[in-house]
């Protein structure tokens, strides 16, 4: 019979092996390979001291031959709840140390149970992933795990802020979790995320690949859109993340936190009233009407290698949390398109979610036309964007500060579609097209018969830019709230946000909407 004190020694034991997951040296491999463990990643995440662990001691129940004499302590994932910069966050960070981070039974009942109860206190979960997919020796219950996290990410969309790191391998079913939830944090050169791997590509398409080109990073940042962020290594998407979660809200029932601001409300930036160029078509970079309209210059934002003719992410207004969507003129002139509809759309929704004021600054020449535009649905994705702000219910500020053309002009969050507060630089211009495009159309004759026709045509052209390529004309029909000067941006969006931050406005009764997916 065990004594008192061997009881002691042996919890002690049962804990330190919980600690070593699958073991020095396995810990060492993935050292090696330029990745943390685990836990390791959980002490960077958590305040110190904060972290409560669950399920520290489940083990699989696998009776698989090879495999069931070999239970470890906590079966290959880290679950619990602690504080991220003082404010309640569950996590999980699966164990590629013990049978590669596999899926089980066993360890996706502590992930299903973590995540019930992320929900029921109104708290963001965090998952570090690390795996290489279902656990195959358990077959359909380990296929089952994932079913059942698939459907706890999809209850919880919309009602806590959902986000995902990986940080290792993510493959087959593994990869869907993460595309579920709001966020997809990975590492450069460490990360990779397929639904099937390049040796699969291979023998079926015969296309040969490599990891890091089929699923890596800069791949699902830069062409697939699939991520959010890409960390430089582990420490680093650690702190992205909790930069993210400084702008959010715990819940969809609760305002995003506010920060006491150092920045001067009444600011204002007399360079923006240069950075418009007198050409129409030469471009200018939207970030700096950003950085500098926003407390301190600090803007985070998201997916910016992927669809850049759209520039989305969060900032501060005079301390309180603001997700900013903006046309870049920089890329593509700041058209839109089939992916800047969507990446704009799906973060707009996220932020009318989570009570997310959103500032749009404008500038956009129309849809970018073209047969793999329309033939890839250009239509169908661009009705997601107008659905997106068409829904949104948070306050809605608008700047136009050059071109607001056609289609897009009603789509960026006009006054038509409940725009709350639209205003334009006097270098705006609002019409159905630009000048010399309405006037092929509408004096092609008159262009023709005449004998100098470049002139009639510049003569057409500066009576038509006289007339609409302005801000006057929609501020005379009540479309735009006023005319201003750019460097009046700062002072003018944040008095308009303080008067509209108790904005209340409901959606007719409805199970759902059908967006047009």
């Amino acid at each position: 019979m065990r004594t008192k004190k061997d009881k002691y020694k042996f919890l002690v034991e049962k804990r330190e092996k919980a600690l070593l997951g699958g073991g020095r040296a396995r810990i060492q491999k993935i050292h090696e390979s330029g990745r943390l463990t685990a836990r390791e990643r959980i002490h960077l995440l958590f305040d110190e001291g904060s972290f409560q662990e669950m399920g520290v001691f489940v083990k699989h129940r696998s009776t698989w031959p090879g495999i069931a004499d070999k239970k470890i302590v906590g079966d290959g994932v880290v679950c619990g709840h602690g504080l991220v910069e003082g404010r309640n966050v569950f996590a999980f960070a699966q164990d590629f140390s013990v049978f590669g981070g596999s899926l089980s039974e066993a360890n996706a009942g502590k992930i299903i149970r973590l995540m019930d109860m992320s929900m029921d206190n109104g708290a963001p979960i965090v998952g570090l992933c690390d795996s290489g997919g279902a656990r195959i020796q358990e077959g359909v219950a380990s296929l089952g795990g994932y079913a059942d996290i698939f459907l706890r990410n999809t209850l919880a969309s919309g009602v806590i802020p959902q986000i995902s790191a990986i940080m290792g391998p993510s493959a087959g079913g593994a990869v869907y979790s993460p595309a579920l939830t709001d966020f997809i944090f990975m590492v450069k050169e460490t990360s990779h995320m397929f639904i099937t791997g390049p040796k699969v590509i291979r023998k079926v398409t015969h296309e040969d690949v490599t990891p890091e080109e089929l699923g890596g990073a800069l791949t699902h940042n830069s062409k697939s859109g699939v991520a959010s962020f890409m960390a430089d290594d582990d420490e680093d998407c650690i702190d992205m993340i909790k930069m993210l979660l400084s702008f959010l809200p715990q819940n969809n029932m609760e305002d995003p936190p506010y920060f006491t601001p150092s920045d001067d409300p009444n600011r204002t930036v007399p360079e923006l009233n240069e950075l418009v160029p007198d050409d129409p078509r030469a471009p200018y970079d939207m970030h700096k009407v950003i950085r500098n309209v926003m407390d301190d210059g600090v803007f985070f934002e998201v997916q910016p290698l992927w669809a850049m003719n759209i520039v989305v992410g969060f900032a501060r207004l005079n301390g309180h949390s603001v997700g900013i969507v903006a046309n870049q003129p920089m890329h593509l002139a700041g058209v839109l398109d089939i992916d800047s509809s969507v990446k704009s759309a799906r973060f707009i929704r996220f932020c009318d979610a989570f009570n997310i004021p959103l500032i749009t600054f404008e500038d956009v020449p129309g849809f970018l036309p073209g047969t793999d535009q329309e033939w890839g649905g250009i239509i169908k994705h661009g009705a997601k964007l107008i659905f997106a702000y068409c829904e949104a219910t948070v306050p809605k500020l608008t700047v136009i500060t050059r071109k607001a053309y056609g289609g897009a002009y009603c789509v960026m969050s006009s006054k038509h579609i409940r725009g709350d507060y639209n205003i334009a630089w006097p270098t705006a211009e609002l019409a159905v097209m630009g000048a010399e495009g309405a006037v092929n159309i509408l004096y092609r004759k008159e262009i023709e018969s005449a004998g100098d026709s470049d002139k009639e045509r510049q003569k057409y052209i500066d009576e038509y830019t006289e007339a609409f390529a302005n801000p006057y004309v929609a501020a005379g029909l009540g479309y735009l709230d006023d005319v201003i000067a750019p460097e009046n941006t700062r002072p003018m969006i944040i008095h308009a946000l303080e008067n509209l931050l108790n904005k209340r406005q409901q959606l007719p009764p409805k199970k759902h909407g059908n967006m047009p997916l």
